[in-house]
């Protein structure tokens, strides 16, 4: 008897230019190895500019470099928050101008008024914000975002990773132990039943 085939369960994992290179990386091969199928998308389906950003002594915040060329499988405009279970927004620059992409705050206020996995890492939280979703949420990212969260109505807290219902949030790339351990906890429980 044929084996039943099951159908891949889909992650959409958003960023662009000056995305950092290595939350991108890190999540594609991170849920690919936990079986899900991770689709990267962006303003246009195009290989994107990825860059390293890094914390140096002394400095306040920190220093960005040249990073990987990443394929972008998809275009915004051509996603269907119906094909996926969850939704990644990745740090670095590119959510500065991603947040004024009205296909993508489309799609984050459909993943949340669906009850679907919103993730953000580091900047990413700034498109959540820019869809008003932040009133009332507990929160954390980059340090230096943290008084967007306040304007925005939420609560940041000091913590590499932060569950609040059908968010998880992380402060940078140094927290992708904690985070990806809460995703993984989290979404074999909950995922599918939005």
């Amino acid at each position: 008897m044929p084996k039943k085939m099951t159908k891949k369960r889909k992650v959409l994992i958003v960023t662009d230019d000056a995305g950092e290179s290595f939350e991108i990386l890190y999540a594609k091969y991170r849920f690919l190895e936990a079986g899900f199928t991770p689709v990267i998308a962006a303003s246009q389906k195009k290989k994107i500019n990825g860059v390293i950003h890094d914390f140096y002594p002394g400095w306040n915040t920190y220093i960005e470099k040249p990073g990987y060329l990443i394929q972008a499988d998809k275009a915004l405009a051509d996603i269907k928050a119906k094909d996926y279970e969850a939704l990644l927004l990745i740090g670095g620059r590119a959510p500065e101008f991603l947040r004024h992409n009205a296909a993508l705050i489309k799609l984050v206020k459909e993943f949340d008024k669906k009850g679907k996995w919103l993730f953000a890492i580091c900047h990413g939280i700034q498109v959540l914000l820019a869809a008003g979703l932040g009133k009332d949420r507990k929160v954390t990212c980059y340090e230096n975002v943290r008084f967007e969260v306040s304007q925005g109505g939420g609560k940041w807290i000091d913590k590499q990773s932060v569950v609040d219902g059908n968010w998880i949030t992380a402060q940078t790339w140094e927290s992708h132990a904690e985070f990806y351990r809460d995703i993984f906890e989290q979404i074999d429980s909950k995922i599918g039943q939005a």
